[in-house]
């Protein structure tokens, strides 16, 4: 909603904003998670292992593994920050 309260052209009519956020967030299945983090839906297998490890932050609905965009991109910067914070350490 844009500040006059008309609909912007990505908001579905009937959606609180913040409801449209929260899907817009949400990548479902490991194909769009494969996408997201590779750039290539060919990488899914990348995915549930990293998933069966728990090497990643992931969900499941249903038999479905998802995750939230905003959460990986955080994790991922937690992890450059750790491993920065270790070569630090080292020198």
């Amino acid at each position: 909603m844009d500040k006059l309260g008309h609909l912007t052209t990505t908001q579905k009519p009937g959606m609180p904003e913040l409801e449209q956020n929260l899907a817009q967030d949400l990548l479902r299945g490991a194909d769009e998670l494969a996408e997201f983090l590779y750039g290539d839906r060919e990488q899914r297998r990348k995915v549930y292992h990293l998933a069966a490890t728990s090497q990643i932050p992931v969900f499941k609905l249903g038999s479905m593994i998802c995750a939230r965009k905003s959460v990986l991109l955080k994790w991922i910067k937690d992890q450059e920050d750790r491993r920065a914070n270790l070569s630090n350490q080292t020198t």
